[in-house]
């Protein structure tokens, strides 16, 4: 066995490796997330669905003109998929956000998306939120998005004005008042005329897709579709 991978093994046995969403050793070859996990995560696969069946673009209906409506996974508590997006946003762990957009890019890319957008927008987060986690975890879900569709992504496009209260305990029209008004558009000549593809982490009512979407829109974009890592069963 070369030394190298002699050397890896050995390193792996000090500090093992372990799958973000079940814990279990990795094994040689798998990063972040094992076969077996990935095999069995509750994929939507809503992006295969003709637009008038996908239950996650009738949330939209009526309310604004989304293009796309597109969720990678379900969210099921006590499942792989929370477990998942508990290390994404309070453990550090960024990487499952860049394998998971990546995963989902390339699936898109496949299924023919890729020429539906022209920019990948994060929904923000606010100064003080991002001082305190250090990171926006939508961020790296739009970068491996970035990675899997072979498009540019912006991650200071949006800016939220105010910091807001968790959105956790609200219905769905407590969610809109509390994010109404909070997003503005900081580069507006970068969104002017684009395709933008709007993503978050987890979409629940989509009170916060809505909202970035609205001043995206009065901002001159020409689209907006939204992509989100899990959608959540209202």
């Amino acid at each position: 066995m070369p030394i190298p991978a002699l050397l890896a093994d050995f390193v792996s046995l000090v500090f093992p490796r372990v799958c973000l969403a079940c814990e279990d050793p990795l094994a040689r070859g798998e990063n972040h997330i094992c076969t077996s996990c990935r095999a069995q995560l509750p994929y939507t696969d809503y992006h295969k669905l003709p637009p008038a069946e996908n239950p996650l673009a009738r949330r939209f209906w009526g309310r604004l003109p989304i293009k796309h409506a597109l969720s990678y996974v379900r969210f099921l508590r006590r499942g792989r998929v929370q477990h998942l997006l508990h290390q994404l946003k309070y453990q550090g762990q960024q990487d499952v956000g860049r394998v998971l957009g990546r995963w989902f890019g390339q699936e898109l890319t496949e299924a023919g998306f890729q020429a539906e957008f022209d920019l990948i927008v994060p929904v923000p987060l606010h100064a003080r939120k991002l001082a305190q986690r250090g990171y926006n975890q939508a961020d790296s879900f739009a970068e491996g998005l970035s990675t899997g569709l072979g498009l540019p992504w912006h991650a200071s496009a949006l800016r939220r004005t105010a910091h807001t209260t968790s959105q956790t305990r609200k219905n769905r029209l407590q969610r809109w008042q509390n994010v109404a008004s909070v997003f503005e558009v900081a580069d507006v000549a970068a969104v002017q005329g684009q395709r933008v593809l709007l993503v978050d982490d987890v979409l629940t009512t989509g009170a916060t897709l809505e909202a970035c979407a609205a001043v995206l829109l009065a901002a001159g974009a020409s689209e907006v579709s939204i992509a989100t890592i899990a959608t959540a069963d209202r």
